[in-house]
């Protein structure tokens, strides 16, 4: 049972958007800008990043959906979503991207414990500091997207299906459209302006 009042039948992050729109917009744009507009790191690896954080923080939603949105950019890869989330060390994935993720791991514990020798692993595997500065970013942003989700309680589906039917348009469109989807989801629910 959520801890606030937030409409019936929308999970997760989806609800509390709902709630207070005031805060989609801003969010959204940042999770647009972290994981889907164009940078050095593809897209599935991006979204890999947040699943595997949000995993590590046992959000089921945000691990769910986006770990949904990485298989759309992984071309349907789910067990490959799956093994990094269990071994991110022996999933058939770069170098690089696995030192990422170590960098990830750390931020998921405390932003001080990242250590040298983790950039340095990074960087012996050609990562460079925009991919070392988008690692920490998103690590540090799904923590807080976590946080949010479950701090507050929201509810979240079992079943896979029910993430991947949106991941298919996040994944072709991102988030900077989901505000709009937002207002028009309030305005159904009969909610008060805050």
């Amino acid at each position: 049972m959520p801890h606030i009042a937030i409409p019936e039948g929308l999970p997760g992050i989806r609800g509390l958007f709902t709630f207070r729109p005031e805060t989609a917009k801003p969010l959204c744009d940042l999770a647009d800008a972290l994981l889907h507009t164009p940078g050095p790191l593809s897209p599935g690896e991006r979204e890999l990043i947040a699943t595997f954080v949000s995993a590590r923080n046992d959000c089921h939603y945000c691990q769910s959906s986006h770990g949904a949105v990485a298989a759309v950019h992984l071309g349907g890869d789910e067990a490959l979503v799956a093994h990094v989330k269990r071994d991110f060390e022996s999933a058939p994935i770069s170098d690089k991207l696995k030192a990422l993720l170590a960098i990830a791991a750390k931020v998921q514990q405390g932003g001080k414990s990242v250590g040298d020798a983790e950039i340095a692993r990074a960087r012996g595997a050609g990562a460079t500091d925009t991919e070392i500065h988008d690692a920490v970013l998103i690590a540090a942003a799904f923590c807080m997207y976590n946080r949010y989700v479950d701090g507050l309680a929201t509810w979240a589906p079992a079943e896979a299906d029910s993430y991947r039917a949106r991941a298919e348009t996040i994944g072709k469109n991102g988030y900077a459209a989901i505000p709009t989807a937002v207002a028009a989801a309030r305005a159904a629910s009969g909610l008060p302006r805050t």
